[in-house]
């Protein structure tokens, strides 16, 4: 099962966004939308592991920019961000980056060769994911 990896870390972290901090902010629609490209991932992977692979790639990536992002506002270092994260939702940036880091590292492994239609794949991901996430900012979405 090649695509394992791809699939248990998706829903490591469709897990620890959704139902983690999702639960405790009360945004779980928010969270759902900003993980639909996971979602993607995780069922794709059960039939095509390198497509899978290259559709989660970017979305591991982007999940492991953000959790740095948020690890240097705590430790203030740097104030990309901003705002107040309860305890739950520190733990959860620890679960989602190193689910995101791991899956980044098993996705690699699937993706070789290299390929335009895996290049394509790989920027339709990450399209999917920076939409998605800016979808959920949307205001019939973003306090639900």
């Amino acid at each position: 099962m090649r695509g394992r990896v791809v699939a248990v870390c998706s829903v490591v972290i469709i897990a620890a966004l959704v139902a983690g901090v999702g639960l405790v902010t009360g945004l779980v629609l928010r969270h759902v939308v900003q993980t639909a490209p996971l979602w993607l991932a995780a069922g794709v992977s059960l039939w095509r592991p390198r497509v899978a692979a290259w559709l989660a790639l970017p979305c591991f990536l982007f999940w492991l920019a953000l959790m740095i992002v948020i690890w240097l506002y705590l430790l203030d270092v740097a104030h990309l961000v901003n705002g107040h994260f309860s305890p739950v939702e520190i733990v959860m940036t620890i679960v989602v980056g190193l689910a995101s880091a791991a899956g980044a590292r098993g996705a690699a492994r699937l993706l070789r060769p290299f390929s335009a239609m895996g290049a394509g794949l790989f920027v339709a991901g990450a399209a999917l994911q920076l939409a998605c996430f800016r979808l959920s900012f949307l205001p019939g979405i973003a306090h639900r």
